[in-house]
């Protein structure tokens, strides 16, 4: 009988345990009454203007899914806006100090160990960017060239196995952010950096001389992006999920997209011109967060 009331008793402690360790980041929302939002300041789909002023097309759709946060939990919400890099951005996440980022990180199985990801939003693809001038069209054209990653992204990976793939032998330089990576190629110290399409756009638009660069090659891969939030907070996952397919449903985030992509944007005013794919008009029609590897890349 002991031993019976003593393994009831164990049992207890651990379900008590593992409920007490489950994440309520709304509830922590609630409290303090202001969300602290992960943002980038040097990607395609959220960037900087300078000033604290952060923009792009996956902050302002994080910024309708705080106002749905707030109505939800029935007080206004203000937002800490809180600038994340691809190395540090799980460990925010895992340690609390962002409470979910909506920058421009791909859902990846890898990933989904240690954060959950929301609905994906937008569907990447992964090429370079070149100088015009270089003569670079393709991933054959890299052998002997310096060719520039940010740390802590995929697009390492991919790179790497479409040059062992191709017997290429070329240089790598890392940079810290996209910034960085891009000032590399823009400073002559790489002939090109491979990075996601939308965040190789918008470096070039923020460029001196957009003109003097050019997105080419070949699709390396395909990548579902999606908000990033902590693992099990299933409470938070859900109202993040519901504000994405109200979004959807009310035509809100296509429209969104048409501003960041189909439209002039600062700094320079430049169109980025880049329609929604088909793979991103799909993952609307049809939400889910699965994982880069269920694209079959």
């Amino acid at each position: 009988m002991k031993k019976l009331l003593l393994a009831a008793a164990v049992t207890f402690l651990a379900s008590g345990a593992a409920l007490a360790q489950a994440p309520d980041t709304l509830a922590k929302i609630g409290e303090r009454g202001a969300v602290n939002l992960g943002v980038r300041d040097s990607s395609g789909l959220a960037f900087t203007l300078g000033g604290g002023k952060y923009v792009g097309f996956h902050t302002e759709m994080a910024e309708r899914i705080v106002d749905d946060i707030s109505k939800q939990l029935g007080k206004p919400l203000t937002i800490n806006y809180q600038v994340i890099t691809s190395q540090n951005r799980i460990p925010l996440i895992q340690n609390g100090t962002i409470d979910f980022e909506c920058g421009s990180t791909t859902n990846s199985r890898a990933r989904q160990k240690d954060v959950d990801f929301a609905y994906t939003t937008y569907v990447e693809e992964v090429r370079m960017a070149v100088n015009t001038k270089s003569g670079i069209k393709s991933i054959n054209d890299l052998g002997g060239k310096t060719l520039a990653v940010t740390t802590g992204t995929t697009s390492v990976q991919h790179i790497r196995k479409k040059a062992r793939d191709a017997n290429l032998d070329f240089k790598q330089v890392m940079g810290k952010d996209h910034a960085d990576s891009f000032l590399l190629l823009e400073s002559g110290r790489a002939d090109a950096f491979v990075m996601d399409g939308s965040i190789l756009a918008a470096n070039i638009a923020k460029a001196k001389n957009p003109k003097d660069f050019a997105i080419v090659g070949e699709v390396l891969s395909v990548e579902p992006i999606a908000c990033m939030l902590p693992k099990g907070d299933a409470k938070l996952k859900k109202a993040i999920d519901d504000s994405i397919a109200r979004q959807v449903k009310d035509g809100s985030l296509a429209k969104l997209y048409d501003k960041w992509f189909m439209q002039p944007i600062p700094p320079n005013n430049v169109n980025l011109n880049m329609p929604a794919s088909e793979s991103t008009k799909n993952a609307w029609a049809n939400l889910n967060d699965k994982p880069m590897e269920d694209y079959g890349n």
